[in-house]
């Protein structure tokens, strides 16, 4: 079920409803027929998987918690094993075959792989890694193994996270739906605010700017000069408010009923170095590789030259987590590249005395960050490795005269599109890290509503729905 559909507009008011209605010692049960309905709006039959792997972290964590030495580890793995080798199966497993029968026949072999014809679960990798951090956190001693069955197939299928984030740890979540929340106006009116501001995100800016971008990136042989530049900063904006204004949502959606969940992006745009880019950007996921992956690696302990290692092998495996194709692992490569060029540049300059005023300096750097971040989304974006390296040979020079609407968009279109992101940006420079668009709650009650009056009529007068999935759906 997508969040910008008309099930869900009657969904989530029946859900919440009901939740206030039902006695606490119900509610998990009314959360988790509910999340079940929510996801089996898509292939049913996929529910099943879900359950069999909650069924083996349930058990896999009792057996950690009640073990000892070495079987301890060796239930943790079993955990680790059920739930990545899942995630290759549907996952990666073509991606594999196609590259093994590559350098196979370069090897002068023919090898023909049996084909799966799977289609992948709708954000398999997100409720993976929800699950693992779960059973981890068990094995380290932090949290302990959830006794209810129920509760702990909650954590992981809570219908607004579910598909595409924030990834929660045990630690945050698994109290919350134990505890009674009653009703709050200051939670119903903070979710709904949060709901609303995500739809915004999704169905005026992403939505419109997509628009453009697929007309673009479908066929960018067409194109060279600034047709590919304007569609590479309208991506960066497309997947920001797509998989932001996600988040938003969800996390509306559970504060409604008195469930918070963690804040997954913080004005990553606004970031004057790659390192504050990913404090910023996916919280959630890159909080879940520092702590289960870079710090086992050793983190930067260690030499020069292991630092560099692990985050290369952080970046790398952080960028096949969104996709099988080599486009994303180049993506997340990129990433670790401007990540250990960074670290180089501030030794350099440590010493160094300011030349440029502060202002000045800022804003240089926020926009070399900002072109960085939107060099490495040409990757992410392209089809192949071969569109990405098209792309980026026939950036410049600027000199294509397409017009706006022989990109997809008409001037007025645009217009509509550019005039949301000054919005946005006002928006989040009003509320300076708040979050959640806390900005409103200091203002009179009178300009509160007509915010909101505002921004639904800008939704209904200007938004697109066409149904379109968020971008993160397919992770």
């Amino acid at each position: 079920m997508l969040f910008n559909s008309a099930e869900f507009l009657l969904f989530f008011p029946i859900v919440t409803a009901l939740y206030f209605l039902l006695p606490n010692r119900w509610r998990w049960v009314l959360l988790l027929l509910a999340s079940c309905v929510f996801y089996m709006a898509w292939i049913p039959i996929y529910v099943t998987i879900l359950f069999l792997i909650i069924i083996v972290d349930y058990i896999a964590a009792r057996k950690i918690e009640s073990a000892a030495g070495s079987q301890r580890k060796l239930f943790l793995l079993v955990s680790i094993i059920a739930n990545v080798s899942l995630l290759a199966i549907f996952k990666y497993y073509a991606f594999l075959c196609n590259n093994v029968a590559e350098i196979l026949h370069l090897l002068h072999i023919n090898w023909t792989f049996p084909a799966l014809n799977l289609i992948l679960p709708i954000g398999l990798s997100f409720h993976t890694f929800q699950a693992l951090a779960y059973t981890i956190e068990v094995y380290k001693g932090r949290q302990p193994a959830e006794k209810h069955l129920g509760i702990y197939a909650l954590y992981v299928m809570f219908y607004p996270q579910l598909v595409a984030g924030p990834i929660e740890r045990p630690q945050n979540l698994i109290h919350q739906f134990k505890e009674d929340h009653p009703f709050s106006p200051e939670n119903f009116v903070s979710g709904m605010r949060l709901m609303l501001w995500g739809f915004f995100k999704k169905v005026v800016i992403a939505d419109r700017l997509a628009i453009l971008v697929n007309h673009v990136y479908s066929q960018p042989h067409d194109y060279s000069g600034w047709p590919l530049i304007l569609a590479t900063y309208c991506f960066a904006y497309q997947i920001y408010c797509d998989f932001s204004g996600y988040s938003d949502i969800a996390i509306g959606a559970a504060r409604v009923m008195g469930i918070n969940l963690m804040k997954n992006f913080n004005s990553p745009y606004c970031a004057t170095n790659i390192q504050e880019f990913w404090h910023r950007w996916h919280i959630s996921l890159s909080t879940w590789f520092r702590d289960y992956l870079y710090i086992p690696l050793g983190g930067s302990k260690g030499s020069q030259v292991e630092r560099f290692r692990n985050i290369v092998i952080v970046f790398f495996i952080s960028g096949l987590w969104h996709g099988a194709n080599w486009t994303f692992a180049e993506w997340g490569l990129l990433h670790g590249a401007f990540f250990i060029v960074y670290i180089f540049w501030q030794r350099a300059v440590k010493n160094m005395p300011k030349i440029l005023p502060q202002p000045i300096h800022h804003a240089v750097s926020l926009f070399i960050t900002f072109n960085a971040v939107c060099f490495a989304w040409i990757f992410f974006r392209a089809n192949t490795t071969a569109d990405a390296a098209w792309i980026v040979g026939h950036l410049f020079p600027l000199n294509q005269a397409e017009k706006i609407s022989e990109l997809g968009l008409t001037g007025g279109e645009m217009l509509t599109a550019a005039a949301a992101i000054l919005i946005l940006e006002l928006v989040q420079y009003l509320e300076r890290n708040k979050g959640g668009v806390a900005f409103f709650e200091q203002q009179k009650l009178s300009t509160r509503w007509i915010s909101y009056y505002t921004l639904i009529f800008i939704i209904v007068l200007l938004g697109e729905f066409g149904g379109q999935r968020f971008i993160y759906f397919q992770f």
